[in-house]
């Protein structure tokens, strides 16, 4: 079954050092294009990150948030800059010599300068690391494949129910086709007789051939036969597709548009023409769903 491109997964991963949490979101797009927003200190997972949205995800935008929380405090160590302080400290004494300022240079104070006392992270084990991480995104992924699966199948129902009023729509045109020519042919013998008042005959074989060159310009048989296969062709496609077929789908659509314009400026007769513009509003909103197909 077809999957939607829109959805939305997250996953959590919690061990008791550290929480992960990931969510990833995903919108239409012509082409394949993921993005990674994650702690810079874990971006060696990143590649990997994109891999394995890939897994679940073959056209789209997605964008992938992940957070980490550290739960323990192994995972940063203080350093202290003694030198640092140092020269922090011979700087204050000097001015307050320079400035003859009275006053105490605490602990504290030196502690707050900056770069004094820096909490630094310690070096990450990337392997353990990147376990931890892809455990969620596999989740999330999971997740969001689901939401888009259930968007499909409801994209799918409402294209199948537009296919199936056009084909009735087809139905009722080309029953109208057949009685164009026989109703021109009609309208030409009565204008002749108008113009002419009677006075002149023309031959019935005269009227004939005209009626007939005017049902060869304006039959929309081929157009109607193959409308009616685009249907069916997008029908099999949704109840049989096994694989992303939004692309494939999009050129159908070019195609039935173009089918139904072709109707349009050949038939020729203003109920069958009514008739084609609901047929092209229902494909312009197939069209509308169909961007959003993987």
């Amino acid at each position: 079954m077809i999957k939607s491109m829109t959805g939305f997964g997250r996953g959590e991963y919690n061990d008791g050092k550290r929480n992960i949490i990931v969510e990833i979101k995903s919108v239409n797009h012509r082409y394949s294009d993921i993005s990674v927003k994650m702690p810079r200190r874990y971006s060696f997972v990143e590649d990997k990150i994109k891999n394995t949205v890939k897994e679940k995800i073959k056209r789209g935008k997605v964008d992938v948030s992940v957070m980490v929380e550290n739960l323990t405090e192994n995972d940063v160590h203080i350093s202290l800059n003694t030198m640092l302080a140092q020269q922090y400290y011979d700087n204050l004494r000097s001015l307050q010599e320079t400035f003859g300022v009275s006053g105490e240079i605490t602990l504290s104070m030196l502690a707050g300068m900056p770069d004094v006392l820096k909490a630094i992270p310690d070096v990450d084990d990337e392997e353990e690391m990147t376990r931890c991480i892809l455990q969620p995104v596999r989740e999330a992924a999971a997740n969001l494949e689901a939401m888009r699966s259930v968007e499909g199948e409801k994209l799918a129902a409402d294209l199948l129910m537009r296919g199936g009023l056009i084909k009735d729509l087809v139905d009722q045109i080309e029953e109208r086709a057949d009685l164009v020519p026989k109703a021109y042919t009609e309208k030409l013998r009565d204008r002749i007789k108008e113009l002419l008042a009677g006075n002149v005959t023309v031959p019935e074989d005269r009227i004939l051939v005209e009626a007939a060159i005017f049902a060869d310009k304006c039959n929309i048989t081929e157009e109607l036969t193959r409308l009616r296969s685009h249907m069916d062709q997008m029908r099999s496609i949704i109840e049989n597709s096994s694989q992303p077929d939004g692309k494939k789908l999009d050129f159908l659509v070019q195609e039935m548009n173009r089918e139904a314009n072709t109707i349009g400026s050949k038939a020729n007769d203003i109920q069958i023409t009514s008739l084609m513009l609901q047929i092209k509003a229902e494909i312009e909103k197939i069209r509308e769903q169909v961007q959003n197909i993987e």
